[in-house]
């Protein structure tokens, strides 16, 4: 199977795309993305990292979509490329949200967690394709692992809200903020959180993914005062 992430329209659909996400990628942070998607595909035909297997469907589904949460998360946390952030990653998978962040904010620490074992494994190869020294993983249950303080703990499609305020908030430190990935804006799954009277809904952004039909809302979430 040829490789499409090597050629030129791939650069070119990257480059285009951050653009309309109002993103600046550097000549290595695009070879960085891109490599990144071709690893996927070649690790997927033996490990499964994800059920996208065509590659157009994967630069738009997993790269695009990663993307688009950058510049948002930036201005959630007031920080931009060259401030210090610590980011949790929960249940990433292959590296999605994480390692596009570690690309693009390389500031920043960013933590990927996932249970599953290869898919960890190759996250942490990821660390050394791409040079990526703030990019680390952990195999665990997230609810297994010490507190670790981080300025927000992210998601993907991972769990409803209050499973992922369950088990990703012991993560987020005094002041930090808790952003779920979603589709739709899930109105029921905000209503229970406001009912739990834990967090709060600090926020909703929908997102534009570039190719992309179909809706996608980002979604933060800050401790009331008062609760740990």
């Amino acid at each position: 199977m040829e490789d499409v992430f090597l050629g030129a329209e791939a650069e070119r659909r990257l480059r285009e795309a951050c653009t309309q996400m109002e993103l600046a990628p550097t000549d290595d942070q695009c070879r960085k993305l891109l490599g990144y998607m071709s690893q996927m595909m070649r690790w997927n035909r033996t490990y499964n990292l994800t059920a996208i297997r065509d590659p157009q469907q994967m630069l738009i589904q997993h790269l695009f979509d990663s993307l688009a949460v950058v510049a948002p998360l930036s201005a959630l946390l007031g920080r931009d490329e060259k401030a210090t952030a610590r980011i949790m990653d929960v249940g990433s998978g292959g590296g999605l949200p994480g390692i596009v962040i570690a690309v693009m904010r390389p500031a920043w620490a960013v933590c990927c967690v996932d249970a599953v074992e290869k898919k960890v494994a190759f996250v942490r190869q990821m660390v050394g394709a791409l040079q990526l020294p703030n990019l680390s993983a952990q195999h665990a249950r997230v609810e297994t692992l010490p507190p670790a303080a981080c300025d927000a703990v992210i998601s993907r499609a991972f769990a409803s809200l209050d499973d992922f305020a369950a088990l990703g908030g012991p993560h987020v430190a005094q002041g930090g903020t808790l952003v779920a990935m979603k589709g739709k804006t899930p109105h029921e799954e905000m209503a229970s959180v406001r009912a739990a009277g834990v967090w709060e809904i600090d926020h909703v952004e929908s997102l534009t993914v570039p190719e992309l039909i179909a809706q996608r809302c980002l979604i933060s979430m800050r401790r009331i005062q008062g609760n740990t």
